[in-house]
């Protein structure tokens, strides 16, 4: 059962498809409608004498007569209230329907809804059909909350938008203010704009309704009081959780443990285990917990519960610096479990964590492929035509991958067309939309940082921050060590190391590490920078973060070539320069190749004329490499120290027309870009 037609679209299809009825059809409506209360149960005595008699007018096991049956059923089971409130709804369809009538009366109404339909045909519900001025019936009802719901997780984009849907749930509840369900689908359009008061009240209000009304059958009875106490319980400690309310959300779930275990609930104590995961994952035996919860699981049977306990474990192995290989086989057990049960949301899931895995490890080939298999996935779950199949926030996840891998690579214009697509397919005000957000600003950022527009990338950083504070306290860092803000960026550098090492956010401490040791040479200082480069390198070893190990050693051979021994740096080039070329961003290509020539440079001194002569001409030419790398990522700071370079090797080669190119395009950038006092030897 759909929503109410129109009453000129009833008559309209009554009319072809048995127009000897729509006459009767048309007189008996308006008789109720404008008679009295008696004529609606007159219409009613009238459809039971229809299967009286010999030979009667319907028979009762026909479609028709069943269908009339049920309506005679139903309407004998309303209150006198209900009925009224039915007679008055009918009169409302009634006054609206004639009203429409009388105002459009010209054919280019009938066009235009015929438009309307035809481009609507792949949408199952319009907005204007879903919208209830009156009172519902409870099929109605009930085909509205379930439409909604599923668009909501299938397709945001297609759902009424927040405050048309509340305004149509408080319609709903004025009428029928004991409807659990909508309720709860208002609490999910609450979580939708991150409103904590509303969903919190919602929540609640939907667990008060299923314990008074004794809903859903098994609720019924001192059994289903019980279980509906402890749900509600979990529910708002999952509530407090995602709103960062931890401590409220503890006090929540011991509520839902003490009442799972006094009813011997294994199945309700079970998701709370899994929840005293996510309260306690910071502790270091958390890992603990998190395998008693899977071995659970797979006791009592819930493979959703235990593929989602395997998925946490391989992503706080991963924190852990476990092999690559161990984690795959784990998720590949997992992924059995999906298919064999048909959880869909799960392998999806899997997937976008597979593609952040191999980002973590520094396998942006790998990440690029994982990422590609789940947006070229199908769904298995049915849905109708026209709603999206993929909008979960596995897939908002690897779209913002796959749009920072383009980036990285230097393809702007291909990462902003993903970005086009996720902006949407999650609109501003959809929950998953702080994820492209976060991804857009940093790439803006990492533009204006490559192209020298430090006061542009200042600007951003403020965004960035609000979606993540530790993100953007450490581009912050970033932008003032480029304005040579020294003092203020290692202030703010250690202040997040302090704070990322409390949380034990590897990633980011070595990442802080560099920016540290990177300060220290521009002071002058390699040899204070040393020692904490070796103390990035050891991490980024020890949890095998393999690109942020070649990025430290390349960090740590730079300084080798600052300190004079220039012929160790190149062997430790040898080391880190395979995964930067291989996996790497273009920048980091262009700075591993800008430093090979000035190694090769610096090891050339010591050579024999024609030997130097070979090593400058292959400086040369990895010179020329570093700068098509720069040039793809538009950064003409370093096409600059490039050229310079490049001129000075010319000229020690005496090709004089190959040193006026160069040095006239220095010229050029240097007039646009001044180099703020910074010595380009210390710059890498």
């Amino acid at each position: 059962m759909g929503p109410d037609i129109t009453l000129s679209k009833l008559y309209k299809l009554i009319e072809e498809s048995c127009p000897q009825l729509a006459n009767s059809v048309q007189i008996r409506i308006k008789l109720m409608a404008e008679g009295e209360l008696k004529d609606l149960e007159q219409f009613f005595d009238d459809l039971s004498d229809s299967f009286s008699g010999t030979e009667p007018e319907v028979h009762k096991t026909s479609v028709v007569g069943l269908f009339l049956r049920h309506m005679i059923l139903a309407y004998s089971k309303l209150s006198f209230s209900q009925v009224f409130k039915l007679y008055t709804a009918l009169q409302q369809y009634f006054q609206n329907g004639e009203k429409k009538t009388v105002e459009d009366a010209d054919m280019d109404r009938e066009d235009g809804e015929r438009q309307m339909e035809k481009e609507e045909l792949d949408v199952s519900v319009r907005e204007e059909e879903v919208s209830c001025s009156g009172p519902l019936s409870q099929k109605q009802a009930e085909f509205f909350l379930s439409q909604q719901a599923a668009l909501l997780k299938n397709d945001e984009t297609k759902a009424l938008t927040p405050a048309s849907l509340q305004k149509e749930l408080n319609n709903l509840l004025k009428f029928n203010p004991d409807f659990a369900e909508a309720h709860y689908l208002s609490y999910l359009n609450n979580l939708r704009v991150q409103d904590v008061f509303s969903s919190t009240h919602s929540l609640l209000h939907y667990f008060d309704r299923l314990i008074l009304t004794g809903a859903e059958g098994k609720s019924n009875g001192e059994e289903g009081y019980g279980r509906s106490l402890r749900y509600a319980a979990l529910n708002l400690a999952a509530l407090h959780c995602r709103f960062g309310h931890y401590q409220q959300a503890e006090l929540a779930l011991q509520e839902a443990i003490r009442i799972a275990q006094e009813s011997n609930d294994h199945v309700c104590l079970q998701h709370c285990l899994s929840w005293l995961y996510v309260l306690g994952q910071k502790r270091a035996d958390s890992y603990v917990l998190l395998e008693h919860s899977v071995k659970k699981a797979v006791h009592f049977g819930l493979p959703y519960l235990a593929s989602l306990g395997i998925q946490s474990l391989v992503q706080q192995r991963a924190f852990a610096g476990k092999t690559a290989n161990k984690l795959m086989d784990a998720l590949k057990d997992s992924d059995l479990l999906h298919w064999k049960h048909s959880l869909s949301e799960l392998i999806d899931i899997s997937i976008a964590q597979k593609t952040a895995i191999w980002r973590l490890y520094g396998r942006s080939t790998m990440a690029l492929q994982q990422a590609q298999m789940l947006l070229s996935m199908n769904s298995l779950e049915s849905l109708s035509a026209g709603v999206q199949q993929n909008n979960t926030e596995s897939f908002a996840v690897a779209l913002c991958h796959l749009a920072e891998l383009h980036a990285e690579q230097g393809c702007f214009a291909a990462a902003g067309e993903v970005l086009k697509h996720l902006k949407e397919r999650f609109p501003p005000n959809s929950q998953h939309a702080q994820l492209w957000m976060l991804c857009d600003q940093k790439i803006q950022f990492d533009r204006a940082m490559n192209d020298g527009k430090f006061h542009l990338a200042d600007s951003l950083v403020t965004g960035i921050t609000a979606l993540n504070g530790i993100e953007g306290v450490y581009r912050k860092a970033v932008v003032l060590q480029a304005q040579n803000q020294m003092t203020e960026a290692h202030k703010l550098l250690q202040k997040l190391l302090t704070y990322c090492q409390k949380l034990k956010n590897t990633e980011m401490v070595i990442s802080v590490l560099l920016s540290v040791a990177e300060l220290y040479w521009r002071s002058s200082s390699p040899t204070i920078a040393m020692p904490v480069l070796l103390e990035a390198l050891a991490l980024s070893k020890e949890y095998r973060l393999q690109y942020l190990a070649s990025e430290t050693v390349l960090n740590l051979a730079y300084a080798q070539l600052i300190l004079g021994i220039p012929e160790q740096a190149l062997t430790l080039l040898h080391m880190a320069i395979e995964p930067i070329l291989a996996d790497g961003a273009i920048l980091d290509k262009g700075r591993a190749m800008f430093l090979v020539s000035k190694c090769q440079v610096a090891s050339a001194a010591s050579y024999d004329p024609v030997k130097k002569a070979e090593a400058l001409e292959a400086a040369i030419q990895n010179l020329t490499e570093a700068k098509n790398y720069f040039a793809k990522v538009d950064c003409r700071e370093r096409i600059r120290d490039v050229s310079y370079f490049q001129a000075r090797l010319y000229h020690a080669l005496g090709k004089t027309q190959e040193r006026n190119h160069c040095a006239m395009v220095f010229r050029q950038l240097h007039q646009e870009l001044p180099s703020h006092g910074v010595p380009l030897i210390n710059h890498l």
